[in-house]
């Protein structure tokens, strides 16, 4: 899953940190960049000649021509950036307000500052807010008019292929990458650009150097399971489950899980992927209703529909986990909770959530005070695909960033992005904010927040919302974390993981959309019912039942069509 891609002309750039974005060394390579690099050969030839001066006019040939070798933006010198532009990033996420709006604009003043000086540009922030984002989102790119620039988009979760098909993104051609986002295009090898691209040309700048993973799973107490008995902890459901039974008994006040009720179709795409070697294609269902097998990838199945034993070991097993009392009895009603937040502190026995998440959950950070208040506390994870060793690594386009099409100034915006996603100092700015007031480093090189912060008013890092471009060869590890338990599950998914599949298919589904839809609210209505073990008469009935509405709804008709779609594409395999 981690990648280190850059090119040998990002090293000297990475490995000033800190100080990178703010030299003025820039400036000077930029001016002698073209000249430099054609006169080296002739000045070290001269190098032997008894003239002093052409001796000293070699050395110095030589040394600017190293100098530009190193400097992925060196060719910007021909660039003419003479207008002071203001390129605006959108991004999702409530804008802040207050102290911590006053945050942000002191960063943005001194971000703007070196962007200016290196670009003759500065940043503004448009946000997204969480309400209605998607609707939002959509209908400030179809305006057109200017108002944004960068756009953080995805394509699992921002229509980032809609977008790219009706026009609201740039196409990206290979020379103006090369040309205004150099450092960006070494970084991204010519695989991952293939697949940032609809009808053969790119329009995403993919998040492609960044290890994460968003495979759901259960975040639960190790050492309340090793008290069941379960002494390596729980590495399957039937496992979970024994784990539930024996929370509930020795710990009748706690509510194992307090889940707000819209779990549902993460918990039957999570029993799926840990019973049979299904691989879901994204965007089509949160239901994960279609996809291929591991060893036949472009073979369209639903296991939901087609596999009935396996659906209706699920709704049993559901129906127990109800009957043990996992969650409250009026859960389908429960449209918020604070589970997380109350696991901290050790109120619940378990969280639902995805391993990014575990590894906060897992730290012994100042908000996690289980571990203050119990030393004995662990925190473990049964990962959903962990019994089949079947996991998806994340699709790198989950996170990317586009241009809009409406720009007035593109080709300026791909060199801001450029300098956010691979400048030391530029990046550090957006993705933590001020060093000394939002973060330090302390004398291990961790990254710690400074004395007096308070995360209400300082905290940079979730405001400016980047999940577009982060970069682990300049993330600095966070000190709270723990990096042995965090490396070593990072470590195991990339060991068993497969890089997702479909990242070229871009489904065209107008002719399907209306039976898309309707099979995606039937498995939702139906899954409610099941996932919470909240349904009448027998699992085998709850199950046929909903397999007939699916049939009725049209699944067999849009899976025919997806595969008629994908063998087109992919070939007859």
């Amino acid at each position: 899953m981690k990648r280190k891609l850059l090119a040998i002309l990002m090293a000297a750039v990475m490995t000033v940190g800190l100080a990178a974005c703010g030299s003025s060394e820039t400036s000077t390579s930029e001016s002698a960049a073209a000249p430099a690099e054609e006169s080296a050969a002739p000045a070290e030839e001269s190098a032997a000649a008894s003239d002093d001066a052409a001796d000293a006019e070699a050395a110095e040939g030589t040394e600017e021509a190293a100098a530009s070798s190193d400097d992925p933006w060196a060719g910007w010198a021909d660039v003419d950036t003479s207008e002071h532009v203001v390129i605006t990033y959108m991004t999702t996420g409530d804008a802040p307000s207050g102290d911590k709006a006053a945050t942000v604009d002191a960063m943005l003043e001194k971000l703007n500052a070196i962007l200016t000086e290196k670009v003759n540009a500065e940043l503004e922030i448009y946000y997204i807010g969480w309400t209605d984002q998607l609707a939002n989102y959509n209908r400030t790119l179809a305006r057109m008019d200017g108002s944004v620039d960068l756009v953080g988009t995805a394509s699992d979760w921002l229509d980032a292929w809609p977008n790219s098909k009706n026009g609201a993104f740039l196409e990206l051609s290979e020379e103006m990458l090369q040309t205004y986002a150099p450092a960006t295009w070494a970084s991204v090898s010519p695989e991952h650009w293939d697949l940032c691209k609809y009808n053969g040309e790119i329009y995403l700048m993919p998040e492609d150097n960044y290890a994460q993973w968003t495979n759901h799973g259960f975040i639960y107490r190790l050492d309340w399971a090793k008290e069941a008995g379960l002494e390596n902890g729980c590495h399957s459901w039937e496992d979970m489950t024994e784990y539930f039974r024996y929370v509930k008994e020795a710990y009748p006040d706690i509510t194992p899980w307090d889940s707000d009720g819209n779990a549902h179709m993460t918990l039957a795409g999570g029993w799926v992927s840990s019973h049979s070697d299904f691989v879901s294609i994204d965007g089509l269902s949160n239901g994960a209703l279609w996809g291929g097998t591991r060893d036949d990838l472009y073979t369209v199945v639903t296991p939901a529909y087609t596999d009935t034993e396996m659906m209706v070991e699920f709704a049993e097993m559901m129906k127990e986990w109800d009957t043990i009392g996992v969650w409250p009895t009026d859960v389908l009603n429960n449209k918020a909770t604070t589970n997380r937040d109350d696991y901290r502190i050790g109120r619940v026995a378990a969280e639902q959530h995805h391993t990014q998440t575990w590894t906060d959950l897992v730290s012994h950070t100042a908000n996690n005070t289980i571990y203050q208040d119990d030393p004995d506390a662990e925190s473990g994870f049964f990962y959903f695909g962990e019994e089949a060793g079947n996991v998806t690594a994340l699709n790198i386009t989950h996170g990317a960033m586009a241009v809009s099409a409406g720009s007035a100034n593109p080709e300026r915006a791909l060199m801001v992005y450029d300098l956010l996603r691979n400048d030391a100092e530029c990046y550090h700015l957006l993705c933590y904010g001020e060093q000394g007031v939002s973060w330090d480093v302390n004398e291990e090189g961790l990254r710690i927040t400074p004395e007096g912060y308070n995360a209400d008013t300082q905290d940079v890092g979730n405001t400016t919302n980047y999940w577009w471009g982060r970069n682990d060869d300049l993330e600095i590890r966070a000190a709270d974390r723990d990096w042995d338990k965090i490396d070593a599950m990072y470590a195991e998914l990339d060991s068993i993981s497969i890089e997702y599949p479909y990242g070229q298919f871009v489904p065209e589904v107008d002719a399907i959309q209306g039976q898309i839809n309707n099979v995606n609210e039937t498995y939702g209505n139906y899954m409610k019912q099941i996932a919470y073990g909240k349904y009448n008469g027998t699992a085998e009935e709850i199950v046929a039942e909903m397999q007939a509405a699916l049939k009725q709804a049209g699944i067999e008709e849009v899976t025919a069509e997806l595969q008629r779609q994908i063998t087109e594409l992919y070939g007859a395999q």
